[in-house]
């Protein structure tokens, strides 16, 4: 998902993309623990979600200050 369409977002449902990534993020770590995780660039590609959802959520939080 790309910046952009995260800003057209709400706070509420960037909260919720949040847990979902967050969700997602544990299950490949289980995965990959438990070797059942077969692509691992999966791992890499959900972290740097999660730092985009954080990150307009703090621009959002910041403006509304």
């Amino acid at each position: 998902m790309k910046a952009s369409d995260l800003r057209d977002k709400t706070p509420d449902q960037l909260d919720d993309e949040l847990i979902k990534l967050k969700k997602e993020q544990f299950n490949l770590r289980f995965q990959a623990a438990t070797g059942q995780l077969e692509n691992t660039a999966r791992v890499r590609h959900v972290r740097k979600e999660i730092a985009k959802v954080k990150t307009v959520l703090k621009e959002k939080q910041t403006a509304s200050a």
